[in-house]
């Protein structure tokens, strides 16, 4: 079981555009993660088979850069204003919009009827046409595609993270932990992360409002990067496999060359476990690299610079 929709029908094939060399500097800011050797996945029986989390092996990779935080409305704002760029959403019309488990027509996802096929919806108009983002520029941009997160990090000089890069970044340093933070979900009962509050979907509680929150509401980990658990997947590089890590290399691991499905990582503010506890720090998810939702969003990576 998973918090996320059904992929967008198949379509027309596009080539991700590719922005090199528009944008002479990012302002979104980056931390390094050190190299060496990390524990990567997760035998814990929590976890989902299905995916692939386990084996725990020991994986090996060179220092890197990671965004602080997802990209931000802002920041793909000024993206768009410099390239033109166009979404997968805009092109098709419509995305996938969380509507919650009393919404009845003839938009709702059959299988998964908390979620609807809006007109409209977009990275500017997360919940449809007569919605915005003016009052979140610091909340992760959502309703982008992997090919539109691809455009965005070839604009900054930057790139999209490795799966393992992304999971080592999320342990922030701590070895087979559950979460970013720690075991404890809610140390000394504060919360870490933004989720679904109640079981899903019938019912939410709790104190945050409902959808995204912004990019740093909760403190960021060992390696000072925020938001690995909760808010919104993050793409990653790799084509999805749930076997390809057991004969794959183990130094700089990448995944397979070719596949229908990219990697998403960090879970979303839909998860729960009454439901889907994928905001698990080795819980891996896949969509099709056109799909878009109101939960999906991306950071960057780059390889540290020479002679560094």
């Amino acid at each position: 079981m998973s918090c996320c929709p059904p992929d967008h029908p198949s379509q027309v094939p596009r080539t991700p555009s590719l922005h090199v060399g528009v944008c002479s500097t990012s302002t979104d800011p980056m931390v390094e993660v050190p190299g060496g050797v990390f524990q990567m996945g997760s035998d814990d029986p929590l976890g989902f088979p299905e995916d692939g989390e386990g084996p725990v092996r020991a994986v090996r990779l060179h220092p890197f850069l990671i965004d602080a935080t997802a990209v931000t409305n802002a920041s793909f704002a000024r993206f768009v204003e410099a390239t033109g760029h166009v979404t997968d959403a805009e092109h098709l019309g419509w995305s996938f919009v969380f509507v919650g488990a009393t919404r009845s027509d003839d938009r709702v996802v059959e299988q998964a009827p908390w979620w609807a096929a809006v007109e409209g919806a977009d990275w500017r108009h997360p919940s449809g046409p007569k919605s915005g983002i003016d009052s979140h520029g610091d909340h992760p941009v959502v309703h982008v595609s992997w090919h539109d997160a691809f455009a965005y990090a070839g604009w900054t000089g930057k790139r999209l993270p490795t799966e393992a890069e992304w999971e080592c970044a999320a342990r922030g340093g701590l070895d087979q932990q559950l979460y970013p933070w720690g075991n404890a979900f809610m140390p000394a009962g504060d919360p870490r992360c933004r989720i679904w509050d109640g079981p899903f979907p019938h019912r939410r509680a709790g104190a945050l409002p409902p959808g995204t929150g912004p990019v740093r509401e909760f403190p960021a980990n060992g390696h000072g990067v925020y938001g690995m658990a909760g808010n919104v997947w993050d793409w990653c590089a790799d084509w999805f496999d749930p076997a390809h890590h057991l004969f794959a290399s183990r130094d700089k691991p990448h995944g397979p060359a070719s596949g229908e499905r990219r990697v998403l990582r960090g879970g979303s503010h839909l998860c729960h476990p009454s439901y889907c506890n994928r905001y698990r720090v080795a819980a891996r998810s896949s969509s099709t690299p056109e799909s878009s939702t109101g939960h999906i969003g991306f950071r960057c990576a780059r390889d540290m610079p020479s002679g560094d």
